[in-house]
């Protein structure tokens, strides 16, 4: 039995995989996971009740570099032998012609994701908060502490400038998003030039994850990171950047949540005990961590501004999106970026 999916050809990739692994034997049963970002993601096993997850691009027309599997590939294949958790790397395709487009198999990782409040409440009670918040920490400086260069991927990104090439990034699609989002704020101006004006000198390039949160973790029963999922932005940066967004989704003292937040709950650590957590793990100094702090909520503000102006412009069908509280979140993040720099 199978899904009734059209994303891939099933005979084909089966019949490849048997041919590339012994890791599984097909017929699979096949069942499309949630999330993901717009990647394409199944669970398949096989007929001994192996378990693993398959996952491919979107189908349509891709732009240029997105959606890249081999990047994604490389990354867990590379950090395999590392004390970073992630899936184990089994397989990965790059003849599109199996199914369309490239697509890897990796192991199935037993967890949970926590992507809302009720996903918290579901899976991991009070008790368990504290427990799970050091364990996620822990897999940040763990990432952290792996060199590049030592596991093969040194040629991941560019080794400088991370910061004033997003800086430049996201100003540039907040200045060209405006009109069409009948949205512009001075506050977005004024903390991206103080950002600009104010970069912190950078240590030593490793690998970034850039989406560093609870819902792209795999929380074990042990109540511990089982897997970091979700690979697509990774790149080399700066690792207080990364620090400081994943930090960003646990409460500051003035700091606006968006309603429902997995980790606003009682029985999470504050911030602070979780960077000093950090700090100890890794040596890191704490110093510009608003700065890094303000840098991601004012990025997170550009990025949202972008798609609330493709709704409006009508080349993104909203569905059942509320853009008048989307639009309220630009906003309620840029108060965040400001609220970040008063602690520098």
């Amino acid at each position: 039995m199978t899904s009734h999916t059209t994303a891939f050809d099933i005979p084909a990739v089966e019949a490849w995989i048997l041919g590339a692994t012994d890791a599984l034997v097909p017929p699979f049963t096949w069942t499309q996971l949630p999330g993901g970002h717009s990647n394409l993601t199944f669970l398949i096993e096989d007929t001994r009740g192996t378990r693993a997850v398959i996952r491919r691009p979107p189908t349509g027309p891709l732009l240029p570099k997105a959606h890249d599997m081999g990047r994604e590939w490389s990354i867990i294949r590379a950090l395999g032998s590392t004390a970073v958790p992630v899936p184990r790397a089994i397989a990965f395709c790059d003849d599109t012609s199996v199914t369309g487009a490239a697509f890897y198999v990796m192991g199935h990782v037993a967890g949970h994701t926590l992507h809302n409040a009720t996903d918290t409440n579901t899976w991991v009670p009070p008790a368990r908060r504290h427990a799970v918040a050091l364990s996620f920490i822990d897999a940040l400086a763990a990432l952290h502490a792996v060199d590049p260069d030592a596991v093969g991927l040194g040629t991941l990104g560019p080794r400088t400038g991370y910061i004033t090439r997003q800086l430049d990034r996201w100003y540039l699609s907040w200045t060209n998003s405006a009109a069409a989002a009948e949205y512009d704020d001075d506050r977005a101006h004024e903390v991206r030039a103080f950002l600009a004006a104010h970069v912190p000198e950078a240590g030593p390039a490793r690998v970034v994850h850039g989406d560093y949160g609870v819902h792209n973790t795999l929380i074990g029963e042990d109540d511990r990171i089982a897997a970091i999922i979700d690979w697509e932005i990774a790149t080399l940066g700066e690792p207080m950047a990364d620090l400081a967004y994943a930090l960003n989704w646990f409460p500051h003292p003035g700091q606006i949540m968006p309603p429902n937040s997995a980790t606003a709950l009682p029985g999470f650590p504050p911030p602070q005990t979780l960077a000093q957590r950090y700090a100890e793990r890794t040596g890191a100094r704490l110093d510009s961590l608003p700065y890094y702090s303000a840098f991601n909520f004012w990025k997170s503000a550009a990025i949202l501004q972008g798609v609330y102006a493709r709704y409006r412009a009508g080349t993104k069908d909203p569905g059942t999106t509320d853009l008048v509280r989307m639009r309220t979140q630009i906003g309620e993040r840029l108060a965040n970026a400001q609220n970040a720099l008063t602690r520098l």
